[in-house]
């Protein structure tokens, strides 16, 4: 679809304080201004994933915003975007259609209704010439509250913005026929480009949603939003880095791995042991000997490009921080317990070419995933050709997109 953007005033260039100038809606002289909403629910791929495509639009065309609508963790840096926060939210304990706030509570028809309204009034001070939504509709339907209205006062403006999905590269199967009938009738009435942040040469949209060809024209590939090349010296190297993401759901592994280290022929090897912020209270591990245990780390790729052996689940930002780094071989462990399917998927794609050992997550114990650490070890290097900038190719589509529909754009 083709729309008509106007070229508003664009304020004042005063870079010192962004969140006074979003709240006043003054943005850079002649920078497009770009509204990014990111969603996380459980763990916080979604958001170090936004953080990347954020840090690399401001630092690119755009005067970009990211409205976040969950809790924010420590040391996330999104470059020059200014963080508007929404009133936080997570999945509950009945799943993701289980809305609660951070500490439990339901989030019931007032809070939504508040909360609608509040990011409605953001997108009408910022004015945004290009709205950018992680996932949804392909994801986060129970968000719909908000992003329906979203999309629809977009469109309804006599001027709309350029509307893209931020996806990344493979979706959760086993879903209703119906569901991606919606979502195919959701872009087509509001959506103008879908960003897949993949490498089709590794697999495509099409093979997790099996209505890709009904938007083929609206879908393009950025390439894996990878990991910005290392900056910080590794002055206290590890030879084994064990990670779960968030934490959320890696209690199982962190234990498995633990137990397994001395059955293993990394035994003797440095581990770092990361937990992620968000482990339950309850499955917290005591320090153990020989391991240094932390809760997260600045520079985890850095760390895994010195690593000898990464032990993880196959989200997507670790797998991608793996493949920038091909000397250190891979354990992976996909969480697949819930229904989930994307990384077992992701998983299996990289054991075929030989780049990982995956062990089963329903058979885990300390004896498979010791078993699994000494195959990977010899594991020969990986030679990939992928490309990792995919958080400036995002800006560069983008920018390109809108410039092309926009008749006046500078």
């Amino acid at each position: 679809m083709v729309r008509r953007y106007d070229r508003r005033d664009k304020g004042s260039t005063d870079d010192r304080n962004r969140l006074h100038r979003v709240a006043h809606g003054i943005t850079s002289l002649n920078r497009p201004r770009l509204l990014f909403y990111v969603q996380h629910l459980l763990g916080i791929g979604h958001l170090v994933r936004g953080s990347r495509l954020a840090k690399a639009m401001a630092a690119g065309p755009f005067d970009v915003t990211v409205v976040v609508g969950g809790t924010l963790p420590p040391r996330l840096d999104f470059g020059d975007a200014a963080i508007v926060c929404l009133p936080p939210v997570k999945a509950g304990p009945g799943g993701f259609a289980d809305l609660v706030t951070p500490d439990g509570k339901v989030f019931g028809p007032e809070a939504r209704d508040a909360r609608r309204d509040q990011l409605l009034r953001h997108a009408e001070t910022i004015k945004p010439d290009i709205v950018l939504i992680e996932a949804f509709p392909f994801g986060r339907r129970q968000m719909r509250f908000e992003l329906l209205p979203l999309l629809e006062a977009l469109q309804a403006c006599a001027h709309p913005p350029l509307i893209a999905v931020s996806l990344r590269d493979i979706l959760q199967e086993n879903r209703k026929p119906s569901r991606d009938a919606e979502t195919v009738a959701l872009v087509q009435r509001y959506v103008d480009l879908v960003i897949v942040h993949g490498d089709p040469t590794l697999g495509t949209l099409g093979d997790s949603f099996p209505l890709a060809g009904e938007i083929a024209d609206t879908i393009v590939y950025s390439g894996l939003v990878g990991p910005a090349p290392a900056e910080m010296p590794m002055t206290e190297p590890f030879d084994v880095i064990v990670s779960v993401g968030g934490g959320a759901v890696g209690a199982s592994l962190l234990h498995a791995a633990l137990a397994a280290k001395p059955l293993s022929r990394a035994a003797s090897l440095s581990w770092l042991v990361l937990t992620g912020p968000n482990l339950p209270a309850s499955d917290r591990l005591v320090d153990p000997s020989g391991v240094t245990l932390r809760t997260f780390e600045a520079d985890l790729p850095a760390r895994l490009r010195a690593a000898t052996l990464s032990i993880s689940q196959a989200g997507y930002n670790t797998v991608a921080d793996l493949l920038s780094a091909p000397t250190c071989r891979a354990v992976l462990v996909p969480h697949a317990m819930t229904g989930e399917t994307e990384q077992e998927r992701r998983a299996t794609l990289l054991e075929r070419r030989g780049w990982a050992v995956v062990v089963d997550e329903a058979t885990l114990d300390p004896a498979r995933l010791a078993a699994g650490i000494d195959r990977a070890l010899d594991l020969p290097p990986r030679e990939t050709t992928f490309d990792f900038n995919g958080a400036a190719e995002t800006a560069r589509l983008l920018e390109q997109r809108w410039r092309q529909t926009d008749p006046v754009a500078p």
